[in-house]
């Protein structure tokens, strides 16, 4: 208990919300930090009027404790599977294309066969990916285009090429594919910055010269769809978050030209080294084989 204590401080930043989070006092989960400090004989948090904070020995610690509690989440799910039980929690991380239909669906066919498990499910951007699985927070990241780290374990690469989103009456609605110079005579609604749509977007404006006349800036995918609404605006996905969540029947989507913007690949993968626990495990095999099917992949 007092190392699932301490990776709750951890996370928190706060003796309070962490007591609240475990369901203890605040008073009750100090004693227990400053034992365990006692102990180690070094403080695990430098204590501010506004909350704690790892110290340098709480940095070195917090690695154990985290694969600790990663290695017995992995037992009781092994042991659980033993007894014939598919017991276990899930925690993925995405970009927020997956969430309009593929991962909702891909949890839907999981837990069908297995009701027993449970799934955490954040939205990513490419530049979280690193500390998400590396503190544990996440067993699974399925991110576009991430910024890349030397303990990423690939399992899977798909290609998913830029669309050009607008209404089916708008003037480049009758092309094949579209060039970014086109899209830029349009008002444009773009993802924020993070998102690694919006990144390849600029680069390939900056190559090109392009000023990009956005008009309306989120992350939101309703808002984007509505905006969409304004007459001859211009919006960017990539082919899995071009479903029925992603497209109204008042929109069409055509590939953006890869002389402009080249095929960026989405990445499936979990920390290097890690042993996952069988449902996270079976939830990645799951992503794999469907991903494989509907895309080109490698």
């Amino acid at each position: 208990m007092s190392l699932r204590s301490v990776d709750a401080v951890a996370r928190t930043g706060s003796i309070r919300k962490a007591a609240k989070s475990l369901s203890i006092t605040s008073t009750a989960l100090n004693r227990r930090i400053l034992a365990l400090e006692d102990e180690l004989g070094a403080p695990l948090f430098d204590r501010f009027s506004t909350g704690v904070r790892l110290s340098e020995a709480g940095d070195l610690f917090i690695a154990h404790v985290r694969q600790q509690l990663a290695d017995m989440e992995r037992v009781q799910s092994q042991i659980a599977d033993l007894a014939g039980e598919r017991l276990g929690h899930v925690s993925v991380v995405c970009g927020q294309a997956m969430m309009n239909t593929f991962i909702p669906d891909m949890i839907t066919r999981y837990r069908s066969d297995h009701p027993g498990v449970t799934f955490d499910v954040r939205v990513c951007n490419r530049d979280e990916v690193e500390g998400a699985l590396s503190d544990y927070s996440a067993d699974i990241a399925l991110i576009f285009e991430p910024r890349m780290f030397s303990e990423f374990c690939c399992v899977l690469k798909v290609p998913q090429q830029t669309n050009v989103v607008f209404c089916k009456d708008h003037p480049l609605s009758e092309r094949s594919s579209v060039r970014l110079s086109e899209c830029a005579e349009y008002p444009m609604v773009l993802p924020t910055r993070a998102n690694s749509v919006r990144f390849l977007l600029e680069e390939a404006a900056i190559r090109s010269e392009i000023k990009l006349p956005m008009v309306v800036e989120s992350d939101n995918q309703v808002l984007l769809s509505q905006s969409l609404l304004e007459h001859n605006t211009v919006a960017f996905q990539i082919p899995i978050g071009l479903n029925k969540s992603g497209l109204t029947s008042d929109m069409v989507c055509r590939p953006l030209d890869i002389m402009d913007v080249p095929t960026g690949q989405l990445y499936l993968g979990y920390l290097k080294g890690r042993k996952l626990p069988v449902a996270s495990s079976r939830f990645l095999a799951l992503m794999a084989g469907y991903l494989k099917e509907r895309f080109a992949c490698f």
